[in-house]
């Protein structure tokens, strides 16, 4: 084996060199792209930022300008300065008649009559119809529903596709708020759960032994209904008390029907109307507890022990 010349090393060398250098160059390359990609996404990051901050503070600089022109309005409106129909940039505000005459719905005073008293009726003859099919009455307000499709299907068969779009109860059906009907839906799965693992009559022990009398722990859920909505406090109430126990029009029943829907209206969070109306009418919290929360709960006490002494006059 011979030894290899100088020249044979030198060259071995310098393409060794020139493939080091070579991936030096590629991994150098790859580094400065990498750091472009992440300077660009950078770049795109900040700008994207920078438009979310404009957009937001344009938002509440719009909020402020609307809140203070409503202030205003309001101040205007409360001195006398400004009519009910002038609040509108100078115009007049159209009617609800006359806007939903622009939009092609005309319907005759008979038939506006007829389909709000069918609905009203039928809401009223659904325990009716629980009594004396023994069905469940989600089966009566479907019937109901039917009914109602059936009779506004027949005084609008003489109307134009186009007019009858907003008559139909399909586009009833179609405005429903999926939200809200989600929402009772998961309080009363959540208290059919508290009900199962006994915690409501957990609860309703742990009242019997610390307040003892019926008619003052109906008055503390009535005043608790101030705060949680009375749908769910209601709901939980009757897995509290069996029929068993308390059967149907006894005193619990009865008293707590009131308390419930009369003690959610102490603060205007305690039910969902009262939280609906605070953003139709723009009603304030505060402004609710000051003015009405204390009436309220005047009305609440005085008409709980009205009915509380004429239960026990009537059944003494």
């Amino acid at each position: 084996m011979g030894i290899p010349s100088v020249a044979n090393v030198a060259g071995r060398a310098s393409g060794l060199a020139d493939r080091a250098v070579e991936a030096y160059r590629t991994r150098l390359e790859a580094q400065v792209q990498r750091r472009r990609i992440d300077s660009l996404n950078l770049s795109m990051l900040v700008n994207a930022s920078m438009a979310a901050v404009g957009m937001v503070v344009d938002v509440v600089a719009l909020q402020v300008r609307v809140n203070a022109l409503q202030h205003a309005l309001d101040e205007a409106i409360a001195a006398g300065d400004l009519e009910t129909a002038e609040v509108l940039r100078g115009q007049q505000v159209e009617s609800p008649v006359s806007a939903a005459g622009a939009h092609g719905i005309k319907t005759t005073e008979f038939e506006r009559n007829l389909m709000f008293f069918l609905g009203i009726g039928i809401l009223v003859a659904v325990p009716a119809f629980k009594t004396i099919t023994h069905l469940p009455p989600f089966m009566g307000m479907l019937f109901g529903l039917g009914v109602l499709w059936l009779v506004g299907e027949i005084i609008h068969r003489g109307k134009t596709d186009e007019e009858k779009a907003g008559l139909t109860l399909v586009h009833a059906l179609m405005r429903i708020d999926m939200s809200s009907v989600i929402f009772f839906i998961g309080i009363l799965l959540a208290v059919a759960t508290l009900e199962h693992t006994h915690i409501l009559s957990a609860l309703a022990g742990w009242f019997g032994e610390t307040i003892g009398r019926l008619d003052l722990i109906v008055i503390v859920i009535g005043l608790i209904s101030a705060i949680v909505d009375n749908v769910p406090l209601v709901a939980a109430s009757m897995g509290m008390y069996s029929l068993e126990q308390h059967p149907q029009d006894s005193f619990l029943w009865e008293f707590l029907a009131y308390c419930a829907g009369t003690g959610g209206s102490i603060l205007i969070i305690g039910s969902a109307a009262g939280v609906a109306a605070m953003g139709l009418e723009k009603i304030h919290f505060f402004w609710y507890a000051r003015r009405i929360g204390g009436l309220a709960l005047i009305g609440y006490a005085a008409g709980a022990l009205v009915y509380i002494l004429q239960y026990r006059l009537t059944h003494a």
